[in-house]
């Protein structure tokens, strides 16, 4: 969903959505820009340059300072591509920042009017915004000995419509047990760094990624995880290949959209 704007340049459409929709927004990454008629998230921001060594290979969809004041910011765990402080510390958020249990001290002093720390299975509720936390197979360590921290993803509702983020995770049986539990529209599921040095059991490969979205029961698929940072080894164009021949494969072609950062997805 582009607006056009002077000449050939064109700009994300920032404005709310119809009722009874949801527009999705990679902005890169795992960052999801999520907005509903009356509510709006961004999970995961990370506008970096560089992820320690690693430079950013493509643009955020977003403009940073043009992002409008959300409701919420959700955090899926404490790793530096997914809570990222720089770009934490500039986004304005009505009710607060949700981390996994074990982080809120990571975040509190970033600015965020409150803090909220869940469990698994833990839910929140913001007049009709509805924020569930998820179990995923990874770890949540910022560093090498806080391994006290939890990890996830979410389930962000309101209006009608459901989106799933998965986080990071491996493939582990949880996908079926979220589906049994959740109807859900969209799912952003990881697709990258599945190779060696990142991969170990704690990233799916784009086969595992369609599994997972058949073991959740979900409606729509929208990769993440791929082409922003190099985390792994994989060549930079084989997540996509791999996941839209497997798609092919289980007949599922239709489910599945690979939008550009910046192109809202309306569902």
């Amino acid at each position: 969903m582009f607006r056009r704007a002077d000449g050939d340049v064109l700009e994300p459409v920032l404005d709310p959505p119809d009722d009874g929709k949801v527009r999705v927004t990679w902005i890169g990454h795992a960052s999801f820009f999520l907005q509903f008629a009356g509510h709006s998230v961004i999970v995961d921001p990370n506008w970096a340059k560089w992820h320690g060594p690693v430079k950013r290979q493509r643009q955020p969809g977003l403009d940073l300072k043009g992002v409008p004041e959300v409701d919420l910011v959700l955090v899926t765990h404490a790793h530096f591509d997914h809570l990222h402080k720089p770009s934490l510390k500039i986004l304005q958020a009505r009710e607060g920042i949700i981390v996994p249990c074990g982080s809120g001290s990571l975040v509190k002093r970033l600015g965020f009017s409150a803090t909220f720390e869940m469990r698994i299975w833990d839910q929140l509720k913001f007049e009709e915004l509805e924020i569930i936390h998820t179990p995923s197979h990874h770890w949540g360590a910022r560093f090498i000995h806080d391994t006290h921290r939890d990890f996830g993803g979410y389930i962000v509702r309101a209006g009608g419509k459901s989106v799933f983020h998965c986080g990071d995770s491996a493939y582990f049986d949880g996908f079926e047990e979220i589906g049994k539990r959740y109807e859900i529209d969209i799912a952003l599921m990881p697709i990258g760094a599945y190779e060696s040095p990142s991969g170990r059991d704690v990233h799916m490969n784009p086969e595992e990624a369609v599994r997972a979205f058949i073991d959740l029961g979900a409606k729509l698929l929208i990769p993440m995880h791929y082409g922003t940072f190099p985390l792994g080894n994989e060549p930079h164009d084989e997540p996509v290949e791999r996941l839209l021949i497997e798609a092919e494969r289980l007949g599922i072609s239709e489910q599945v959209l690979i939008p550009g950062e910046g192109v809202g997805i309306e569902w």
